[in-house]
């Protein structure tokens, strides 16, 4: 005579349950931190990346920085490299190499001005130099979550917070287009706090 077959109990069910749902739980939370942690390391990749290339961009302005000045839309003349705190465009200059790759009838000079508006950091240029009329610069978002934008102008051995200066110390009218010896920039970001370089212009 066969012996009956023993099924699980209620009790039993419940615990097995009870140990599958605990065991479900552990298995998601520890999956929700991976992903969480995996989205949180993707996010600051390429934080690091906007702001490697916004440095880059003002690294690359400001050695290739020329002495040439420009004519504005109302044909008043202005220096090569201007800057202040005061000033819209915390700094202004004119650079060489800009890139042609279609061969258009263009000088290879090019206008820049860095401006902080509303926590972001633009970078805008102009097609012409010497602009003869109204011309709205173009415009490229750098990089958000900036406090501050600072710069500052090494003239001989001292440091200025504005350039051009305003005299020379023979009292003889300063050249407008003369350039620093450096330059040095300092972002203040939300996230990261300051960053601050330090480059030398040609010459």
């Amino acid at each position: 005579m066969n012996k009956p077959t023993r099924g699980f109990t209620l009790l039993e069910l419940l615990v097995a349950l009870a140990v599958f749902s605990i065991m479900a739980v552990a298995a998601y939370g520890g999956l929700r931190n991976v992903l969480y942690t995996r989205a949180a390391v993707e996010e600051q990749n390429r934080r690091l990346a906007a702001v490697q290339l916004a440095v880059y961009r003002l690294e690359q302005d400001i050695e290739q920085a020329v002495p040439r000045g420009i004519r504005d839309e109302y044909g008043e003349p202005q220096g090569a490299l201007l800057g202040g705190a005061l000033a819209d465009d915390r700094l202004t200059l004119t650079r060489t190499g800009w890139d042609n790759p279609l061969g258009q009838p263009r000088a290879n000079l090019q206008r820049v001005a860095y401006r902080l508006r509303d926590g972001r950091l633009w970078r805008r240029y102009w097609l012409v130099l010497d602009r003869g009329g109204l011309i709205e610069p173009r415009e490229t978002l750098l990089l958000d979550r900036v406090r501050e934008f600072k710069t500052r102008f090494l003239d001989q051995d001292d440091w200025r917070d504005d350039w051009p200066p305003s005299s020379s110390s023979d009292d003889s009218k300063p050249d407008p287009d003369r350039l620093p010896r450096a330059v040095e920039i300092s972002l203040t970001l939300e996230d990261w706090g300051e960053i601050t370089r330090l480059l030398p212009l040609p010459g």
